[in-house]
């Protein structure tokens, strides 16, 4: 065990510490006989354990950040750590965005149980089968109907309720303060999606954002959606969010070919991927615009009611607002793109295309593509032009 108290927890320890934990011992029943436990971490930077009993069922995810800990245990990330520090407080992060958000969008998020900072440890819910990661869905072809309802209703709520428009100056200064810490897991997203030209990141603290927002961090069934793993969460700019989920559609739009085959052409699960990108933004709109109209007379200190006190003016400043969301949403969409086909991290829907020359098409389009939304992102008026844009590079 570690001097702070950490120390990593097997199967056998794990049942231990169960048994310890009241909150985690109640959703099992207090039974631990028949006990069904099930490693399914990566073994790059947490442990991740399903545990299912005869009375009720839990994830524990446990982060590991120390680099003597990894090479001892001969894991593969220890000089990925030597590059990139990541703190133990990571977990407390990932624990605490669940709560807030949590809160603001239960539907969407899952539930926390249990929280042992010492032992950077999460008790939460098992979002059981029949879902599965979004983007091994897009993968596979599988059209979700509600996906675009459901990622806009999180967006939309736990975006506005974390910015100004709804929090007081005082409020909102002591949610960024509390959630500063995460410096070290904000410093990679700098190192590995921006440059110097896009320090503009760094600097705007408009709502709690998720940090991490692609179709590897949501899991989807037909009629449910979660939104999981937001160990990257502080307050900047919503755009990156918004841009994230929707610049990773765009990549799974542009592997489509790959995974083309004789059963399938996959035309029209093309169309609804560009159906999906438009419904998200245009029903994120309408959803954010319709809380801040809710509470345009509310605690929100961005624009008071004495001073915007014209209907006229009003929707002025709404409308310069949505614009300049929706243009940080396609630079950042852009950018994510761009670092996951040339950075270091790429996405499955791309390596798993098994032909090299298919690959090498599709990246090339999607890299085509997200250059112009970069460059160009201004001359965009909504999101409909977006996606005649990529149809029409896509001839």
């Amino acid at each position: 065990m570690a001097s702070d108290g950490f120390r990593p927890l097997d199967e056998k320890s794990l049942v231990d510490y169960l048994k310890a934990t009241p909150s985690l011992a109640a959703k099992l029943g207090n039974q631990f006989d028949k006990l069904e436990i099930r490693e399914v971490g990566d073994g790059n930077l947490n442990f991740v354990y399903i545990v299912i009993g005869s009375s009720g069922s839990f994830v524990i995810k446990q982060d590991f950040n120390n680099v003597a800990f990894l090479e001892s245990e001969g894991l593969n990330n220890a000089d990925l750590l030597e590059s990139w520090p990541m703190t133990k407080e990571r977990a407390y992060f990932e624990a605490t965005t669940l709560q807030d958000h949590g809160r603001l969008c239960p539907d969407h998020v899952p539930e926390v149980y249990h929280f042992d900072r010492n032992m950077c440890l999460i008790g939460m819910r098992y979002v059981e089968p029949p879902h599965i990661i979004l983007r091994k869905g897009l993968i596979s072809g599988i059209e979700y109907p509600l996906l675009a309802e459901h990622i806009s209703e999180y967006m939309a709520r736990t975006l506005f309720y974390t910015s100004l428009l709804y929090l007081t100056t005082t409020d909102h200064k002591n949610a960024v303060a509390k959630y500063c810490g995460n410096v070290e897991l904000c410093r990679l997203t700098e190192q590995v999606v921006f440059s110097d030209p896009y320090k503009v990141f760094c600097e705007r603290a408009q709502a709690l954002i998720h940090g991490d927002l692609h179709t590897g961090s949501v899991m989807v069934t037909n009629d449910s959606t979660q939104v999981i793993d937001p160990e990257f969460s502080f307050y900047g700019p919503m755009g990156f969010d918004n841009g994230a989920f929707i610049g990773n559609l765009i990549l799974a739009y542009f592997a489509q070919d790959g995974h083309a085959d004789e059963g399938s052409d996959r035309k029209l699960y093309k169309e609804w991927i560009l159906k999906t990108i438009s419904d998200t933004w245009n029903l994120f709109y309408k959803k954010f615009t319709a809380l801040w109209d809710e509470h345009k007379d509310g605690p929100g200190e961005a624009y008071l009611p004495a001073i915007y006190n014209n209907p006229e003016l009003q929707l002025l400043v709404k409308q310069k607002y949505m614009e300049d969301l929706f243009h940080d949403t396609l630079g950042f969409g852009a950018a994510k793109m761009i670092r996951r086909i040339v950075g270091v991290a790429h996405v499955e829907d791309f390596e798993s295309i098994k032909e090299a020359s298919k690959r090498a098409d599709c990246e090339r389009k999607a890299l085509n593509f997200a250059k112009t939304l970069l460059k160009e992102r201004r001359k965009f008026q909504n999101i409909g032009e977006v996606v005649t844009a990529i149809e029409h590079l896509d001839k």
